[in-house]
């Protein structure tokens, strides 16, 4: 045989053996059991050979497109109502694929940290929860952590109806969230539950986008000397030490049956490191149909809480762009109450978050659920997983479903000074104040010119006011209200939603970067 004729030979054989080998392929989130976004087009993608023509049918009409030089097509759907009645997607390209059991309802993303993450059946009351979990038109699915700096295309899940098996092992106020959603609207939902424990916000933010904006030049810059270093061979050789002393630990420790030491966190695949959970985790579902985001997440950034102030936004403006459906809703938890109580008033890095993620309520179409009486002390991860999912819930059940509930939280709207008393007036959203538990307001605090806080007395004095004075200020020029890590504060709206913790002033927050000639003098 001449040379060019087996070249020919080869070629042919390698180009039927793919052709033989060519499937249909379709990420993990479309799948059986999946839940479609109501009243809105939706996205459906896989691969399949390249210039194949690809056929999607669903709801008795189709829609085909050819799959690109990468193996890539999507379809988009057209925009149907809600159904709970089962349905199929048929896929045509190389081989034939059935979708079977999907449903048309409202779909929600479940984002944060660990408190996002934190189970069902962690939640107090989280064994009669997932005992009263049978409900199978509400689909539960979760992404799995995979931290990298490579655009990942799928990830391994599935699409579960929820029960009391698959409802305990998901996230708590994600289920109990939709759960609401589901039993009140009255169409299925799915829930797309992607947090990771202890996870940085910048980490959930597509790493290019970062990079390139100059509010973030400090971040970035510490972010590459840190990548530079445990890149290095110094730096992977102290992580190797690292696990084996860790190891031999682990080792100690289970013979002695005790608790073993956490392994050492590789930064470099982690849940801090700028742009990884957004390659590893978000990028996979990317422009899936969803109805909006819920989002509890802060405490990795409380120190950091100046930075927060525009990272924050700029990671919702982000992912509203990233998924290309227009503004949608994105609510999240602020944080909660936290460590040892103070007694005296002073800065609070943890009240600064509050405060950037209050301030945040500027980007449109968002909301918050203020839980400052819902924390405890001594645990980062609060066990009252219900109320905070109820607080949440309102907002979408207001402004997404057009139902009439109390939703927000009363918040500062100005403040009047006279002699020794600062009268305080707030936007109640059509409540009124109360205090709850005892008659005398706390958590207030006032300062003079000199700055030095001190605690303060208070008294509600109409439904939308409070005056507030201190027999060591008396001249006030600033109140302070739950500014604490762990605040002791007792002010609600008549509907039970506790009052947003504010501050009047503008002086300097703790966590802004200090200068280089201001860090030397100290």
């Amino acid at each position: 045989m001449k040379l060019p004729r087996l070249v020919l030979v080869l070629g042919l054989a390698c180009a039927l053996g793919s052709a033989l080998r060519a499937e249909l392929k379709l990420p993990a989130i479309v799948g059986d059991h999946m839940v479609l976004q109501q009243k809105q087009a939706n996205p459906i993608w896989g691969w399949d050979t390249p210039g194949t023509k690809v056929t999607v049918s669903f709801g008795g009409k189709t829609q085909s497109t050819t799959a690109g030089r990468d193996g890539k097509w999507t379809v988009k759907l057209p925009a149907v109502p809600a159904s709970a009645t089962p349905q199929t997607i048929t896929i045509a390209g190389t081989s034939r694929r059935e979708i079977g059991d999907v449903l048309v309802g409202e779909v929600w993303m479940c984002s944060g940290q660990s408190n996002m993450g934190f189970k069902l059946n962690q939640d107090w009351n989280g064994d009669i929860e997932a005992a009263a979990s049978n409900l199978p038109n509400l689909r539960l699915i979760s992404v799995p952590q995979l931290g990298t700096q490579e655009l990942q295309n799928d990830f391994r899940g599935e699409w579960k109806a929820s029960n009391a098996q698959t409802a305990r092992n998901f996230s708590a106020v994600g289920f109990l969230y939709g759960r609401w959603i589901h039993q009140i609207v009255g169409v299925p939902v799915g829930l797309i539950d992607n947090s990771w424990g202890g996870s940085a916000a910048e980490a959930w933010i597509r790493r290019t986008t970062i990079d390139g904006d100059p509010r973030f030049k400090t971040l970035m810059a510490n972010t590459a000397k840190r990548e530079a270093d445990l890149q290095s061979e110094k730096g992977k050789a102290d992580f190797e030490r690292s696990v084996a002393t860790w190891k031999e630990a682990a080792a100690k420790a289970k013979a002695a049956k005790k608790t073993a030491p956490r392994a050492p966190q590789n930064w470099l695949t982690g849940n801090a490191r700028p742009g990884n959970i957004f390659a590893g985790v978000v990028h996979p579902t990317l422009g899936y149909g969803i109805r909006g985001v819920i989002w509890y997440q802060g405490e990795s950034n409380a120190g950091r809480a100046y930075e927060h102030a525009e990272l924050f936004p700029f990671l919702i403006e982000q992912w509203r762009k990233e998924w290309g459906q227009g503004d949608f809703p994105f609510y999240w938890v602020q944080l909660a109450d936290f460590m040892a109580e103070k007694p005296a008033p002073g800065d609070s890095a943890w009240a600064e978050l509050r405060e950037t993620q209050t301030k945040t309520l500027k980007v449109p179409n968002t909301g918050q659920a203020v839980i400052i009486d819902l924390g405890e002390g001594k645990d980062i991860h609060p066990k009252n997983k219900h109320d905070v999912a109820a607080r949440l819930v309102r907002w979408a059940l207001v402004k997404d479903y057009g139902m009439t509930f109390p939703y927000r939280s009363p918040e500062f709207k100005s403040i009047a000074l006279a002699g020794n008393k600062a009268t305080i007036t707030l936007d109640c959203f059509g409540s009124t104040l109360r205090p709850f538990d005892v008659n005398e307001l706390r958590g207030f605090a006032l300062c003079g010119a000199d700055k030095v806080w001190h605690w303060g007395t208070g008294k509600v004095v109409a439904p939308d006011k409070i005056e507030v004075w201190s027999d060591e200020v008396a001249a006030p020029v600033a109140v302070r209200y739950a500014w604490a890590d762990n605040p002791v504060c007792n002010l609600f709206s008549n509907d039970g939603l506790p009052v947003t913790p504010f501050r009047t002033d503008d002086f300097d927050m703790t966590t802004k970067p200090k200068t280089a000639a201001v860090a030397a003098k100290e």
